[in-house]
């Protein structure tokens, strides 16, 4: 089966079994919504351990939960620095023109031309849009603004990405 990243629980959050989560997915309300199912892969362990989310919240730039079966700090101070990811039946359908970051990462870019500029490496969320580093064989990585302008066409089947390339956008 197949895992997909959604966060990072980066700490703990008072006495009462909360983590704080630095999401890595674009729908965190969803991914982490009471009820979701989730599992946390440890560092040096290969098998995850599976939670099902009991409660969800926002606070500054983290999202606190709690699990279900994990009443307090002391159960869940384990968890620190645990990688919290989504099975890829979990996984919903995406609307046309949308795709996930795995989708995304390691496809290669060339312009309309078919210059070939490097493979993604990366996605930045700025706020305003995406930002996808991409990385060449040789030399410092590009940063490629994810609007219509630029990127033309993905094929996620192919991995691969056409853009077109606009004054300055490699300097």
């Amino acid at each position: 089966m197949e895992w997909y990243n959604v966060g990072k629980i980066v700490n703990t959050h008072g006495i009462r079994g909360e983590v704080r989560v630095m999401a890595t997915t674009d729908f965190p309300d969803e991914r982490f919504a009471v009820g979701s199912e989730l599992a946390i892969f440890m560092p040096k362990s290969k098998t995850p351990v599976m939670v099902k989310v009991a409660s969800h919240r926002k606070h500054k730039n983290f999202n606190l939960l709690t699990f279900e079966g994990y009443p307090n700090i002391n159960d869940v101070e384990k968890f620190r620095d645990g990688i919290v990811k989504v099975s890829e039946r979990d996984l919903t359908e995406l609307e046309e023109n949308e795709f996930y970051y795995h989708e995304i990462i390691g496809c290669r870019v060339v312009t309309e031309t078919g210059e070939e500029i490097g493979t993604v490496t990366e996605i930045i969320e700025t706020g305003a849009n995406d930002v996808w580093t991409v990385t060449p064989k040789e030399g410092k990585p590009h940063y490629i603004p994810y609007i219509e302008q630029v990127v033309k066409e993905i094929d996620v089947d192919e991995k691969l990405v056409k853009i077109e390339l606009m004054d300055g956008l490699l300097s």
